[in-house]
């Protein structure tokens, strides 16, 4: 099974409820998350035309990142069905990636925004708006109890969901461990996995993390091959 089957296959398991600043949440095996209550579908770093911004640099990488990433963000919008759709930041590898993605990947994408209302969160990769796409562009968005934005900001927020630093988490046991990508969380803020097919992670131990937490109630939920597995801080390795 490859990677794309294996994650398509991932998006078919239930997902795990949370709650966050006092409102539910899905955390999907997926990768994205989905707000009932909302009809919302949060998504980030999608890292789109990644290939395709490392060949601009003389940088070879195979250039199939768009089609896969587009297919499983296509597979949990189907299944799911919101009527909103926040993309956390970094939707895009550089500023230039909307602009030069080829027709077939720009229809794709209108088609799964058709009817929902879009919104592009601004980030570091990505801080102007996508060009020849609709959708609304923003720095951070408030909906229900939530505030959605590219960077967790260094400070306490009550209600923050954010992307950019790309969680994953360790855990070690019986001689072996394994490694996933997570959804970080300590009921109050959330750090979101990267969804792009391509981008690499950063352990939730990393001090990028620090301070972001209430380590007593920090939980990461790990992204397993049948379900979601909601793990303590302190049950999870650095190295």
């Amino acid at each position: 099974m490859n990677m794309i089957q294996r994650r398509l296959r991932q998006g078919e398991q239930a997902g795990v409820e949370t709650e966050l600043n006092g409102g539910t949440l899905v955390c999907d095996p997926s990768g994205i998350l989905f707000s009932p209550g909302e009809s919302l579908l949060v998504v980030s770093d999608l890292h789109l035309e990644k290939g395709a911004a490392f060949a601009r640099r003389g940088m070879m990488l195979p250039p199939y990142d768009t089609a896969a990433t587009l297919a499983l963000l296509e597979s949990a919008i189907r299944r799911y069905e919101p009527r909103r759709v926040v993309c956390l930041g970094d939707s895009f590898h550089d500023r230039h990636g909307a602009a030069f993605m080829p027709a077939i990947y720009r229809e794709a994408l209108n088609a799964l925004m058709k009817g929902r209302d879009w919104i592009w969160i601004v980030g570091n990769h990505d801080p102007e708006p996508p060009a020849l796409l609709g959708g609304e562009t923003t720095e951070e968005a408030a909906i229900g109890p939530w505030l959605l934005r590219h960077e967790p900001t260094p400070h306490p927020r009550a209600g923050e969901i954010a992307g950019h630093l790309h969680p994953v988490a360790k855990v070690s046991g019986n001689g072996r461990s394994v490694r996933g990508a997570c959804f970080a969380t300590d009921g109050t803020r959330m750090v979101m996995p990267s969804f792009g097919v391509t981008t690499g992670g950063l352990n939730v131990l990393d001090r990028a993390f620090a301070g972001l937490f209430a380590p007593e109630c920090a939980k990461a939920y790990v992204i397993g091959v049948s379900r979601i597995y909601p793990i303590p801080f302190t049950a999870l390795c650095a190295r």
